[in-house]
């Protein structure tokens, strides 16, 4: 019901932009935090580029599964959860 409420009041697209953009900064946000608590610097980038490399993109797959985890997944379950409560009701 959430999701076809959405749809035809026209508004399911800024919901969905609306979350796409939380989930960036998210991402933004945590994969800098990790990368700083980690010691993935600039100086490390420009020393060792392939352990740079490797070290971020790690961060990133372990930040990536927090935000889906976090952020998407708990919003679609939501949305799920309200639609079933006014489908039961």
């Amino acid at each position: 019901m959430f999701y076809t409420e959405l749809l035809t009041s026209c508004k399911l697209n800024s919901y969905l932009a609306e979350i796409d953009e939380q989930a960036s900064e998210m991402l933004s946000r945590l994969v800098r935090q990790i990368a700083e608590r980690e010691s993935v610097t600039e100086t490390l980038k420009v020393e060792n580029q392939m352990i740079w490399v490797g070290q971020m993109n790690n961060i990133r797959s372990s930040v990536t599964e927090i935000v889906n985890t976090e952020l998407i997944n708990n919003s679609f379950c939501l949305t799920f959860t309200i639609s079933k409560e006014v489908d039961c009701c």
